[in-house]
């Protein structure tokens, strides 16, 4: 019977905001878990009519009718916030305004929660505050919806039961082609009109459904016929009141080193974790495989050379519009501020596959890896990048960067104690010019009054909302005297020098 009554969704969804103060009936109405009646008694008929899944399904009239049409339906927690920005992630000039669009329909984005500790505290500490929690009789939460669970294995109708809106005929779900499952979601993201790309859930799904099934198949190697007596014995055999006490050390943040027998073992316990955990992407133990594997780099390499931090400028960029917009056809177009800022927010794999764009751009021109010519910095010997994000779902890179023949730390200090060594003339100017808080052209306050000058100007253009200029088209004759020849022969004072 749908829908299901009102009272059963409090059980399962509630709503959170947070801002500066609490939100108006006017702020509801713009809340994108309103329900229309209509709408869902029509998407129900046709579902009835269409889909193979909803075939018995009766709608009740009477649960339909006790849906609130300009409130949300479940519970709204509110919590006070004075900006939605991550204080440690702004710039010195950031004014602590929210992002956000000023009018229209208000994007929605879904994030997970984490504790406030979990940044502050290693990862052995996290792991021995998890262990005092459950062997001190904590709980955990589960969600359930029925006493049959669904497998995620060889279940080709899982999705279309899931998200009936993207498979409205109940058909195409992950598993019911040849594809692998990375391969078929990753078709269902690129669908050309985007669906799956803007639906608030799919993603999130279909990455947990990935985890899980990373989980399973480390937790499935980990315990194969020739270790599984040993790690069942582990578990079975291992001193509680030691691991308790472990737990209790590493959650006060001691670094703690087995000595006896029983410690050795609680300690092998978290290694078998460990092995099972590093086979899925964003977990803790993912994170830490990551550090070994830059240590071992710099075991290789040597001390990195550079620290690079690039945040490509997804809501100006017309190619990141462009993969997030449902145009078929591109055009080098800026928009106005609203439109980019939802665009972009309402698709998060625009984002991302924007983002992947230029870092592999990047790589290649950049810093010159995998090409006939050297990098900006140098010959790249190696590089070593991680992914963050940032808050509204885009991304930036971290990355570490090591130059052939660069000079090891020592080196370095020794040049830069020199008092008479070009080389610590050249640092210092550098360090100058570059690690300031302000504008080569001045600071905050001049330049603000000189783009408000400028801003008076009719004609004025913003240089971030501007596209380049085309370059002039090649001479096609090759003559060598001509005004396009000058500009084109390399080593000129034209593109050729560039």
């Amino acid at each position: 019977m749908l829908p299901p009554p009102v009272e059963d969704l409090d059980d399962v969804l509630a709503i959170l905001f947070t801002g500066p103060c609490k939100p108006t009936e006017e702020e509801f109405k713009r809340s994108p878990v309103l329900v229309r009646r209509h709408a869902i008694r029509a998407a129900l008929e046709w579902l009835i009519l269409n889909h193979s899944d909803y075939a018995d399904v009766k709608i009740s009239a009477k649960n339909l009718a006790e849906y609130p049409e300009t409130s949300p339906i479940v519970s709204v927690v509110y919590r006070e916030r004075g900006s939605d920005k991550i204080s440690e992630a702004t710039s010195i000039h950031d004014t602590g305004e929210g992002d956000g669009v000023e009018s229209g329909e208000c994007p929605f984005v879904v994030h997970g929660l984490t504790g406030e500790q979990m940044g502050t505290n290693t990862v052995e500490a996290l792991k021995g505050m998890a262990m005092e929690h459950w062997n001190s009789g904590g709980m955990a939460l589960r969600v359930g919806q029925h006493n049959k669970m669904e497998s995620i294995y060889n279940n080709p109708d899982l999705y279309p039961q899931m998200f009936p809106w993207l498979f409205p005929y109940g058909l195409g779900g992950v598993g019911s082609t040849s594809l692998s499952d990375d391969l078929h979601k990753k078709h269902l993201l690129m669908y050309h009109d985007k669906r799956f790309q803007t639906d608030l859930a799919f993603p999130f799904a279909a990455f947990s459904h990935r985890q899980i099934k990373a989980a399973a198949t480390g937790g499935y190697l980990a315990v194969d016929s020739k270790n599984f007596d040993d790690i069942t014995d582990r578990l079975l055999s291992v001193n509680q009141d030691v691991l308790g006490d472990i737990a209790k050390r590493m959650a006060q943040g001691e670094v703690v080193k087995p000595v006896t027998e029983d410690e050795k073992a609680c300690f092998q316990v978290i290694r078998d974790l460990d092995h099972v955990g590093g086979k899925v992407d964003g977990s803790v133990s993912s994170k830490k495989y990551m550090r070994n594997e830059i240590w071992s780099l710099v075991a290789n390499q040597g001390a990195p050379s550079w620290y690079i931090t690039l945040s490509p400028s997804d809501m100006s960029h017309p190619i990141c519009l462009y993969f997030a917009d449902e145009k078929e056809t591109f055009q080098p177009l800026i928009r106005g501020y609203d439109e980019r800022f939802r665009l972009i927010a309402k698709n998060p794999v625009a984002a991302a596959r924007f983002f992947d764009f230029m870092v592999k751009l990047f790589i290649k021109h950049v810093l010159g890896f995998g090409t006939d010519h050297a990098g900006i910095y140098g010959e790249t010997s190696a590089y070593y990048g991680t992914v963050e994000q940032q808050g509204r779902l885009t991304l930036h890179l971290h990355l570490l960067l090591w130059i052939r023949n660069g000079l090891t730390p020592e080196e370095a200090r020794k040049a830069i104690m020199d008092p008479d060594s070009p080389f610590q003339q050249q640092l210092v100017r550098y360090l100058e010019a570059a690690h300031q808080g302000e504008f080569c052209t001045g600071s905050m306050d001049d330049v603000d009054a000189a783009l408000t000058v400028a801003a008076e100007d009719p004609t004025y253009q913003n240089p971030t909302l501007t596209l380049p200029e085309a370059p002039p088209e090649k001479c096609t004759d090759s003559c060598k005297s001509c005004e396009r020849c000058e500009i084109w022969i390399p080593g000129g004072l034209g593109l050729g020098s560039l």
